[in-house]
């Protein structure tokens, strides 16, 4: 069992916690997640590492509360202990000084995972610019962790409701066009915002890496739930990835294959019954 240390509510329906984990928090690296399992009736949820300190022993998950698994999880308060916690899985991003800028564009809760990466990228010299985007302030998370993670932080808003409105996009183009060198672009959010990212980015033949979380079931490329179409290869995002090159991803595939379950999503209440009555077919 693995125990809620703290919990924090950063916007509606998006929540922070702390689970003591002391074994995965002394292997975890940036961009790595974790497999976790709210009890023994649960779907297996996975999520990237938000923050993880190996002194204390433990892992800093973000999540937003849409499914069955995530308001289950939603419902555990600060003391309680989650049944599974598994990791960490995936591969690493790798972090070393750059010859060029390194930009790393946030949408969403997509802020949460690209915390520790644009930390690493500074920690290891290089110039970060981070550029965070939200549909409008109240759903803004992290702004003053990124603040401290980058050397520059620029935020958009879809309304405008803070600081400049408009995409990440727009400020990723501005970069660009004012002959900004950069080396690399890392891109996590959702998917949509992704296939953006790497489209204004492709003319420029600009790296731009996207970290990929799509249905996964183990965790370990055992059931192929996690493929995506790579190029020319179909891989597993949970041992291939999750970061892959943005400019080879087949975000078309990507979209239509993370529908698959959203119908289930809007019936089941998140307690292992759905309205229409009997056992939830999501489990």
């Amino acid at each position: 069992m693995y125990q809620i240390v703290t919990k924090k509510t950063l916007s509606p329906g998006v929540q922070q916690m702390v689970v003591k984990a002391p074994m995965v928090a002394r292997k975890a690296q940036p961009g790595e997640f974790i497999i976790l399992r709210v009890d023994e009736k649960g779907e297996r949820i996975p999520l990237t590492i938000a923050d993880f300190d190996a002194a204390a022993g433990t892992i800093t998950i973000i999540f937003q509360e849409v499914g069955a698994g995530t308001k289950a999880l939603g419902r555990l308060a600060e003391g309680e202990s989650i049944l599974d916690f598994v990791g960490p899985l995936g591969n690493p991003t790798h972090v070393e000084k750059k010859q060029g800028t390194v930009v790393c564009v946030g949408g969403g809760i997509g802020v949460a995972p690209i915390f520790p990466i644009a930390r690493g990228m500074k920690q290891a010299g290089n110039k970060v610019i981070s550029i965070v985007g939200a549909r409008n302030h109240d759903l803004l998370i992290l702004e003053k962790e990124m603040q401290s993670a980058s050397t520059e932080l620029k935020i958009t808003t879809d309304d405008g409701s803070y600081q400049r409105k408009g995409f990440v996009t727009d400020v990723l183009k501005e970069l660009i066009a004012q002959g900004e060198p950069i080396a690399e672009v890392i891109a996590i959010g959702p998917v949509v915002m992704m296939r953006a990212v790497a489209e204004v980015t492709r003319p420029h033949g600009i790296k731009t890496i996207a970290s990929l979380n799509p249905i996964m079931v183990d965790g370990t490329g055992m059931c192929g739930g996690c493929r995506v179409s790579i190029g020319t290869e179909t891989k597993f995002a949970c041992v291939d990835g999750p970061e892959f090159d943005a400019h080879q991803i087949d975000f078309a595939g990507l979209m239509a294959r993370q529908k698959t379950y959203v119908d289930m999503e809007k019936t089941c209440d998140g307690a292992h019954t759905c309205h229409g009555g009997g056992t939830c077919s999501c489990h």
